[in-house]
């Protein structure tokens, strides 16, 4: 008989595509997720994975058993979600995906407030720039500034997020608008609406500095290593200048997003409501 562990570690590597990128998401060593994998091939007498070198591949017969998998995945998640839905407390461990600069500003209040109602309550944020899943409960909860389009998800606005450029005076004191540098995301982020509009602020001038975190480039800010273009909230109160943006105001809108099948549970919807989200 197959081991579902096995096919659960070979399902993550299968949609993932790296062994360090698949133990991460299933809190375990890489050593772990290879060993399970080769238990599987062992166990099913055939080749999933081509190994050269760093670069990994799945065989004709190892999309095929991924393919099978998934639809296993999925339909074991249902049975949770299910199972999930049958519980009336105000108890358990609820898990929020959130931009990391987002979440330390804005939900650590909300999340304080909460214990205090519900102590039985307890939150996991996790911190990335990519999305976690919620088909794959990667999350139960996810804060996004993009609504996503598909899937069985309850998405409900909970405000806005305005966004400016910012520098240290005495960087500005110092430097001619003709010579500002700027300081931006690293280029996986080139398709967001604050990265375009910074590249075409700054036009021939360098995007000299780049980074995934927003934190990061706060800091080389404050440094006085450029121009950036940061969220309001992570510049309120300090001494920087805010300057205007050529094409006007950019906002960004803020979701709230939740798989449909558990969104009425009860602990859910405790963390949704002190979100300031009211499932539509």
């Amino acid at each position: 008989m197959l081991d579902w562990e096995d096919l659960r570690h070979f399902h993550a590597l299968s949609l993932l595509g790296t062994l360090s990128a698949a133990a991460r998401a299933l809190g375990v060593e890489h050593a772990t997720v290879a060993r399970r994998v080769v238990h599987l091939e062992e166990k099913i007498g055939a080749k999933l994975v081509d190994r050269r070198g760093r670069r990994l591949s799945l065989t004709a017969k190892g999309q095929q058993i991924a393919s099978i998998a998934t639809r296993m995945s999925e339909d074991a998640l249902t049975i949770e979600r299910t199972a999930l839905n049958t519980d009336n407390r105000h108890t358990g461990t609820v898990r929020v995906s959130a931009p990391p600069a987002l979440a330390t500003a804005l939900l650590a209040e909300p999340f304080v407030r909460l214990r205090q109602r519900h102590p039985g309550i307890n939150v996991v944020v996790i911190g990335e720039t990519r999305y976690a899943s919620l088909g794959r409960r990667e999350a139960d909860i996810a804060v996004r500034m993009t609504r996503p389009e598909h899937g069985d998800l309850t998405v409900t606005k909970i405000g806005d997020i305005g966004f400016s450029l910012y520098a240290d005076p005495a960087y500005l004191a110092a430097t001619r608008e003709a010579d500002w540098s700027f300081v931006g995301y690293e280029e996986t982020m080139a398709s967001s609406p604050q990265e375009r509009m910074l590249a075409r602020i700054a036009a021939d001038r360098p995007v000299a500095i780049r980074a995934t975190a927003l934190e990061f480039q706060l800091a080389t800010v404050k440094a006085g290593g450029g121009v950036a273009l940061l969220p309001d909230f992570m510049a309120a109160g300090l001494n920087l200048t805010r300057l205007p943006l050529p094409d006007g105001p950019l906002t960004r809108e803020l979701w709230l997003v939740v798989h449909t099948d558990i969104k009425d549970v009860p602990m859910i919807r405790a963390v949704m409501d002190e979100l300031g989200g009211k499932a539509r």
